[in-house]
C-alpha cells in the first residue's frame, strides 16, 4: 500500500514561493527581456529583438574599463575584509560571554545605520578639510592634504567598512563549530600555534571564509550608494552607470543589459570560485 504525500510542507512553502516569483523573478526576465531591444533616438524602445546593447559592452573600452574598476573594486574590498574579518571573528570566539557581547554589538555597529548616513559620515572624514587630513596635517606626516575623496582608494575604505560586518559574522559562526579540545591536543603535542591556525582551525573556517567572502563580493560589486557618493560622477562603475542609464538618459535597454551583465558575472564568479575553494580544500587538509 502506497503511502500518501505529505502535501503540508508544499502548501507552507507555497506563500514564499509565490512571493519569490512575483517580485524577483518576474522582475529580473522582464529586465533580460527589455536588454533585448534597442533604444531608439525618438526615446522609445524598438521592437526587434537584438543582441546590440550586448555587442557594446564587450566590444566598446568604455564599457569594458567600467566592468574592471567594478570587480577589481569588489575583488579587493573582498580581501581586505577577509584580512580584517578573519582575525576579528577569531578573537571575537575567544572572548567571554560578557565581552563577546559588546564586541559583537561594536561589530554589528555600521549595520545599524543607514547606508547613505555612513558613507556622507566618511566623505567628512575622508574630505581634503576632514579629519584624517586635518590629523596628517597637523602631525607632520603629510604636507598637503592627500586627496582621498573621488578616488578609488576612498571607495574601497568606505565598502570596507561597510561590509567587514559580514565576514566576521560568516567566520565566527564557522568557528561556532570548531571543537576547542583538537586545539588544545594539538597544542598539548608541541604543535605551535602557527601550526595550529594552518592546519586545525583554518580547515574548519574555510567555509565561513568562502561564504562571506561571496556575500561581500557581491555586495561590493552592486554597491551604489557609496560609489556615488565617495566616488563621485568621475569615478564610474556598473551600478552608477545602470543608474545613469535608467534615469539620466532613459536608455532603459541598455541599463537593463548592464545590470543583466552584472549579475551572471557575479553569479559566474561565485560559481567559478566555490568551485576552486572546494576542489583545492579536499586536496590540502582531506
Amino acid at each position: 500500500m502506497n503511502e500518501r504525500r505529505n502535501w503540508l510542507p508544499y502548501w507552507l512553502s507555497a506563500p514564499g514561493a509565490l512571493a519569490i516569483f512575483a517580485f524577483v523573478a518576474t522582475p529580473l526576465v522582464m529586465t533580460l527581456v527589455l536588454s533585448l531591444y534597442l533604444f531608439q533616438p525618438d526615446g522609445s524602445v524598438g521592437a526587434q529583438l537584438t543582441l546590440y546593447n550586448y555587442d557594446q559592452i564587450v566590444s566598446d573600452s568604455y564599457y569594458l574599463e567600467i566592468f574592471a574598476r567594478t570587480f577589481g573594486m569588489a575583488g579587493l574590498v573582498t580581501l581586505v575584509c577577509i584580512l580584517i574579518g578573519v582575525p576579528e571573528a577569531y578573537v571575537l570566539s575567544r572572548l567571554s560571554p560578557r565581552w563577546r557581547a559588546v564586541s559583537i554589538t561594536i561589530v554589528l555597529g555600521p549595520l545599524l545605520v543607514s547606508v547613505v548616513v555612513r558613507t556622507l559620515g566618511w566623505a567628512i572624514l575622508l574630505g581634503n578639510e576632514g579629519l584624517i587630513n586635518n590629523v596628517l596635517v597637523a602631525t607632520g606626516v603629510v604636507k598637503q592634504p592627500l586627496r582621498l575623496m573621488y578616488t578609488f582608494t576612498g571607495v574601497v575604505v568606505a565598502l570596507v567598512h561597510v561590509l567587514v560586518p559580514f565576514m566576521v559574522l560568516a567566520v565566527w559562526a564557522s568557528l561556532q563549530k570548531l571543537d576547542t579540545t583538537t586545539e588544545q591536543a594539538a597544542d598539548s603535542l608541541g604543535a605551535g600555534l602557527t601550526t595550529v591556525l594552518r592546519r586545525i582551525v583554518l580547515p574548519q573556517v574555510i567555509p565561513g571564509v568562502l561564504s562571506g567572502g561571496l556575500i561581500v563580493f557581491a555586495l561590493a560589486a552592486s554597491a551604489f550608494a557609496t560609489p556615488a557618493i565617495i566616488g563621485g560622477r568621475r569615478l564610474k562603475v556598473v551600478p552608477t552607470t545602470i543608474y545613469d542609464y535608467f534615469l539620466n538618459d532613459l536608455n532603459w535597454p541598455m541599463g537593463a543589459a548592464l545590470a543583466a551583465m552584472l549579475m551572471a558575472i557575479v553569479l559566474l564568479v561565485s560559481v567559478v570560485l566555490n568551485a576552486i575553494v572546494e576542489r583545492r580544500y579536499r586536496q590540502v587538509f582531506v
